[in-house]
């Protein structure tokens, strides 16, 4: 499947992506990634370094004639979201992603692509190996766990880097020049519960949602798209409240940075009930599927007859464990006042896991102002705090300003007007990018992000269009061509 992709113009960048995505690069599990990394530069005589957190740093010298160009650094992260249909065999950990070429996209077959940040890196790749295209002074930076908490952003030291230009390749869409983005923080519940045998005479139900479109939880989040953790909370609070359901379990959605797409919940009912259950959840799944049907057309909710789980959850904890889901807030909290349909706040309620008397639920918080994003933060702690639930966060990052009058802003505005004959879309985006946590360390760098189309981000729908990259191609390397003279 790769051979194909191997074909297409330029040729050396997908190569470098097919090499890159026959690596398995998980986040957190980014050891043989980094080797990766680490051995393209040593292979190619470049001063290569990998600091103490797993970040690759690959240094080149300027082409010739551009040697008083100023240094221009070259980011992107070598982890991706591993995300697969439930219908498709594939182990993430030892194999490489299947790719397809389908018109002028580029999807995987049945998981998530790793075109964020693939695309990007492959870029970074090809002009670190590149002997004919004309560059200033490059540091390449390779960060890893973007995608789960930013740590190798948070762990970059200062002094690594003499660059005073960086350049982001993680945007996902090829008009927009973005120049500032949201902060994040995990917010996590956990907890217990007592467990009672389920009633003599009950039957065992599993709902099973499943269908979603998903996505990524900042960047798709003003989509509407729906969430299976609270589709089927309302299902199971409306069963609750009309038939005395008994839950045993509930597994919902994965990643944080994803749009949970699927949801199973086991539960008792008496046998007598079995039937009317089924109904109504037929019924509500015919509703659900009208009110979703512009973003969810896939949607799907199975109602099949199991055996009864042994244990059940007490019905008290039950009734409250539901109302503070349902109470929960998801989706977009806020819009930004200052910059026209822009998310300011959010949360993705992610995970939800209850079993065996225990249950953790986790949330992905965003917001590009940092106190409105701990008030959102601290309204779900309340929330799962008042059913006696251990509330912590974690992994919290800032936002990135925006700057839109910087001087690399102004010089790749000006060379997308010239090139393509419109205005490029200046903006700032609702997603975690490392810039802002790199400009901590590196206050005097001036930082934009950009790159080519791509579509479904963090669900098994990603897709990367090969115009967009032909297109994002030609206008990096021009940019490498118009940076201007050391000061």
């Amino acid at each position: 499947m790769s051979t194909t992709i191997r074909t297409l113009s330029p040729a050396p960048l997908w190569n470098n992506f097919a090499d890159l995505n026959a690596v398995p690069r998980a986040s957190k599990k980014e050891k043989r990634v980094i080797e990766f990394a680490k051995s393209f530069g040593e292979k190619l005589g470049l001063p290569t370094h990998v600091d103490e957190i797993g970040n690759v740093i690959i240094k080149k010298p300027a082409s010739p004639g551009m040697e008083n160009r100023m240094t221009v650094a070259l980011q992107g992260h070598l982890d991706m979201v591993h995300q697969k249909n439930s219908s498709t065999n594939f182990n993430f950990d030892s194999q490489g992603i299947e790719m397809l070429v389908e018109g002028d996209w580029v999807k995987a077959n049945g998981t998530t692509l790793g075109a964020d940040n693939g695309i990007g890196v492959a870029s970074i790749m090809t002009l670190l190996a590149s002997t004919d295209i004309p560059h200033p002074p490059l540091e390449a930076l390779f960060t890893i766990d973007e995608e789960t908490g930013m740590t190798g952003a948070l762990g970059l030291k200062g002094g690594l880097l003499d660059a005073k230009i960086m350049l982001n390749l993680d945007t996902e869409d090829d008009r927009e020049l973005t120049t500032g983005c949201a902060g994040g923080v995990d917010v996590t519940a956990t907890g217990t519960y007592s467990e009672n045998a389920s009633l003599a005479g009950s039957t065992g139900i599993r709902i099973h949602v499943k269908g979603l479109t998903g996505g990524h939880s900042g960047m798709d989040i003003h989509k509407g798209r729906g969430n299976a953790n609270k589709i089927m909370n309302r299902i199971l609070f409306s069963t609750n409240e009309k038939f005395s359901i008994q839950l045993s379990s509930i597994d919902g959605g994965s990643l944080r940075n994803a749009i949970p797409r699927e949801s199973v919940a086991d539960l008792a009912i008496a046998a007598n009930n079995s039937a009317a259950l089924v109904a109504f959840v037929k019924e509500l799944a015919d509703i659900l599927k009208k009110e979703n049907h512009t973003t969810d057309s896939n949607l799907s909710i199975d109602v099949q007859s199991i055996d009864a789980p042994a244990k059940v959850m007490s019905s008290d904890f039950q009734r409250n464990f539901l109302r503070s889901v349902y109470a929960c807030p998801n989706g977009i909290y806020r819009m930004s006042p200052d910059i026209k349909d822009l998310v300011q706040t959010s949360n993705n309620v992610a995970r939800i896991l209850l079993k065996e008397g225990s249950y953790t639920i986790q949330c992905l918080t965003r917001s590009a102002v940092d106190s409105e994003k701990m008030d959102l933060a601290q309204s779900i702690q309340s929330t799962f705090e008042l059913i006696g639930a251990k509330v912590s966060f974690a992994g919290g990052y800032p936002g990135w300003a925006p700057a839109p009058d910087s001087s690399i802003v102004k010089l790749m505005r000006n060379l997308y007007k010239d090139r393509y004959k419109e205005e490029p879309l200046v903006d700032a985006c609702h997603a975690g990018l490392e810039c802002g946590i790199i400009g901590a360390n590196y206050p005097q760098t001036e930082m934009i992000s950009f790159g080519p189309n791509i579509l479904g981000a963090h669900s098994p729908d990603e897709k990367v269009q090969i115009s967009s990259v032909q297109k994002f191609w030609g206008f990096l390397l021009e940019t490498l061509n118009r940076i201007p003279e050391a000061k």
